[in-house]
């Protein structure tokens, strides 16, 4: 299809280009686009607002349980840790020699107690001898070359371990045939 200029009457006919055919004819057959109403568009972006402000919540709820979990069981580890060495005083106790069996028995039933209270708290105690040895939970401070034992066994444990469910409190302190 050719035009005329329409500012020079009398130039002569320009033939257009098909590209501008297509755009020419892309804008006449173009449909309206519906009016998009203000108050729908407000809403959906206070609704979009709110959405998001609820997932926002929704995170940090769950971050808060989480932490204040974690705290917990940090708190009780702590503690745990702190009556370590009345433990560790204990069993020295038991392993020595004695004639009083009133005194050694009141050892043994303070050793009993406070090992009864760290089960009802969840601790494990763990590291003995005959066990295998395992990097994760175990520190070997010795190693020893013994016959008729196995190599990454435990030959002597200096210090109990103990865990509360994965968290190690203390590692044992062990030593390791080669």
């Amino acid at each position: 299809m050719a035009k005329k200029d329409k500012k020079n009457p009398q130039a002569e006919e320009v033939k257009e280009t098909p590209v501008e055919e297509a755009v020419e004819t892309a804008e006449e057959q173009a449909p309206e686009t519906p009016e998009v109403n203000p108050w729908e568009e407000k809403y959906n972006q206070e609704h979009d607002a709110y959405l998001r402000l609820a997932a926002d919540y929704d995170n940090f709820r769950k971050r808060s349980a989480k932490e204040k979990e974690q705290s917990y069981g940090n708190g009780k580890a702590d503690a745990i840790e702190k009556l370590l060495p009345v433990y560790d005083n204990l069993e020295r106790a038991l392993n020595q020699p004695t004639e009083d069996e009133a005194y050694k028995k009141g050892v043994e039933m303070t050793m009993n107690q406070l090992v009864g209270i760290f089960t009802g708290l969840g601790v494990e105690i763990f590291g003995n001898a005959g066990d295998t040895f395992d990097p994760n939970i175990h520190n070997a401070v010795m190693h020893t070359e013994e016959e008729g034992v196995e190599e990454n066994t435990i030959t002597q444990v200096f210090q109990k371990g103990f865990k509360m469910g994965e968290k190690i409190v203390r590692f044992a302190m062990v030593q390791v045939a080669n």
